[in-house]
């Protein structure tokens, strides 16, 4: 049986100083919007606080506090909040990310691209399940090089991602039939759906 609400929060409640920059841990790890309601849970504290805290980090970013803005910026998106580069820097982060006309893919790039490229359209959270690392900014950088790109969001809110016509250029091939067997490069059909069950297992947790 659960525990009432003000009894779960007098068990685990963030103490107040420490509530703000526990809302930027769970931020910055986060691979899908964080609700108000997610972040209360996660803090034990009630929905309002969880918002107020969402409020004021986004205008401190903002610099809406007589403090200078931040390279970075909390917005409202896929019905909760996400931590994103602030606009006025997105040719520099352009840049950074590409590094260039010229470039190679490193080897965790052509993992998780192969694994989007298999699975589409699929979300950050499945992709790190089946690579079993952290794939945030990989897939930043191959959607940052077109190679990606959005295909909508789940009823979670976590964005899906596929392939592009850059992505088939890139390989020389024509369409998504000719890619190469699965086999050499992602475990086998059971093996994945066994991943994706523990995956559904933990988030249900």
């Amino acid at each position: 049986m659960n525990e009432p609400r003000s009894q779960q929060a007098e068990i685990s409640a963030v103490p107040e100083p420490e509530l703000r920059a526990a809302a930027e841990a769970i931020l910055i790890v986060a691979d899908e919007p964080v609700t108000a309601t997610g972040l209360a849970e996660a803090l034990g504290v009630s929905e309002t606080e969880a918002e107020g805290v969402l409020v004021s980090l986004a205008a401190e970013y903002a610099g809406e506090q007589g403090l200078p803005a931040r390279g970075f910026v909390l917005r409202r998106s896929g019905g909760g909040w996400r931590l994103a580069s602030a606009a006025q820097f997105d040719d520099l982060v352009q840049r950074f990310v590409i590094g260039g006309a010229t470039w190679r893919l490193s080897q965790a790039a052509l993992e998780t691209l192969a694994v989007i490229a298999y699975r589409q359209p699929v979300t950050r959270g499945r992709v790190a399940s089946i690579r079993g690392v952290n794939v945030d900014g990989v897939v930043r950088t191959l959607h940052a090089r077109g190679l990606i790109e959005e295909a909508g969001c789940e009823p979670s809110g976590a964005l899906l991602y596929r392939t592009t016509t850059q992505f088939l250029e890139y390989l020389g091939i024509d369409s998504l039939d000719e890619l190469a067997p699965l086999a050499p490069y992602l475990p086998d059909t059971t093996a994945l759906a066994e991943i994706e069950d523990e995956a559904a297992e933990r988030s249900n947790r």
